[in-house]
């Protein structure tokens, strides 16, 4: 962060001043040059063109940092200093139990911006980042899970949260609350997987041939490249910053957006590696607890019929569809009070494809945790919807 939009901004100014005023130099000199017209003219024109394309990147690049300069100081919720790591947290709503938002691989507490405006109408709700995403500063050393969980808990007993809680965690951040609710069982109240990882999932041969793909789709070169449009701005001239997805409630929409161009790619890159290292042993640490009794837990799974993998062949997708939907069941095993609801047309990222099913379910799985409505009657069941 420090050096894509302040270093790099700096460095970037700097240039543009020395090339604006080499090039305005030349461009009196040649007054004293017995150069014929034509070639004044020609040398003039381009020196000038030179001068404008330095100015406006420069101005681009400083404007670009100044706005993620304000966004960062002015992203709600607080932070704390947990182990001599800042972790951001953001709570809105009262009531209890609190319910506690983890984000996917990569993601932050703006992926929760079309979910928790709502449920915070039912109960209190808490999204976070983990450490080296969103605005909490990252972390050296394994992130695997029971690291992970350690870190939250610290975090939610500084903010005052001390239980009951319900967990809700979308992929990979399924293991990391069966973790958590495992090493801290009197606090956890129920658990929300949304399309969550299964343990070991990556010995299947068809997980093994997809990582073999996306370990190879960025080159060195493409992700300079692409560092570099962020740290210009050119996404922001493009118009993107303007736009808000749809349902999304627009002040959170804004801000995930401004979070996109805040991207840290070196942060979030190492933090990304990290989990994804450590991910077979967050596996075999979630296996610990094979089950959970009677927690209620409500789980939601992508439509087998609307797979996603952009860049992955349609054959490869078609069998990671089929094996995940094979998978899936398996996470009602983990209590007898366990219900499966598959989101229909939603492919992996069902926080911000079917928000309105979450949120409807999840605020009737509040209610029946706290037991102001009768319970399910279906447990063990899968339903589509």
């Amino acid at each position: 962060m420090d050096f894509d939009y302040v270093v790099a901004p700096c460095l970037i100014l700097l240039v543009a001043i020395l090339i604006s005023w080499r090039c305005i130099r030349r461009i009196f000199m040649l007054r004293a040059k017995g150069y014929r017209m034509w070639r004044r003219v020609t040398e003039q024109v381009v020196l000038s063109l030179a001068v404008l394309m330095a100015v406006a990147v420069a101005a681009s690049t400083i404007f670009n940092a100044l706005v993620i300069y304000h966004y960062r100081a002015t992203i709600p919720g607080k932070f704390y200093n947990v182990d001599d790591h800042k972790i951001h947290i953001y709570c809105t709503g009262q009531g209890s139990p609190t319910l506690i938002l983890d984000a996917g691989l990569g993601g932050d507490w703006t992926a929760w911006g079309a979910v928790q405006p709502t449920l915070s109408k039912t109960t209190r709700v808490c999204s976070y980042d983990r450490a080296g995403f969103g605005g909490s500063s990252a972390r050296p050393g394994t992130r695997d899970a029971d690291h992970i969980t350690g870190e939250l808990h610290g975090l939610l007993t500084q903010a005052g949260i001390t239980g009951p809680i319900i967990l809700m965690g979308h992929s990979i951040a399924g293991l990391y609350i069966r973790v958590y609710a495992e090493r801290y069982p009197k606090e956890v109240a129920g658990l929300v997987l949304v399309d969550s990882s299964i343990p070991l999932q990556d010995k299947n041969p068809v997980f093994k041939a997809v990582i073999a793909r996306e370990e190879g789709t960025h080159t060195a070169v493409e992700r300079f490249l692409e560092r570099a449009t962020f740290i210009l701005g050119v996404p922001r001239l493009m118009g993107l910053s303007s736009f808000v997805p749809p349902g999304w409630d627009p002040r959170v929409g804004k801000m995930m957006v401004e979070d996109y161009f805040s991207w840290d790619a070196a942060a979030e890159a190492e933090a990304r590696a990290a989990e994804l290292k450590s991910f077979d042993q967050s596996g075999l640490e979630a296996l610990r607890a094979k089950n959970f009794g009677n927690l209620p837990i409500l789980i939601f799974s992508e439509d087998p019929n609307t797979p996603q993998f952009p860049g992955i062949p349609a054959s490869l997708v078609k069998r990671l569809a089929v094996v995940w939907n094979q998978m899936q069941p398996q996470l009602k095993d983990l209590s007898t009070r366990s219900r499966r609801i598959i989101a229909k047309g939603s492919g992996h990222p069902i926080p911000t494809e079917r928000p309105d099913l979450l949120n409807k379910e999840v605020a009737i799985f509040i209610q029946q945790v706290r037991g102001t409505i009768p319970q399910p009657t279906d447990y063990g069941s899968t339903t589509p919807e």
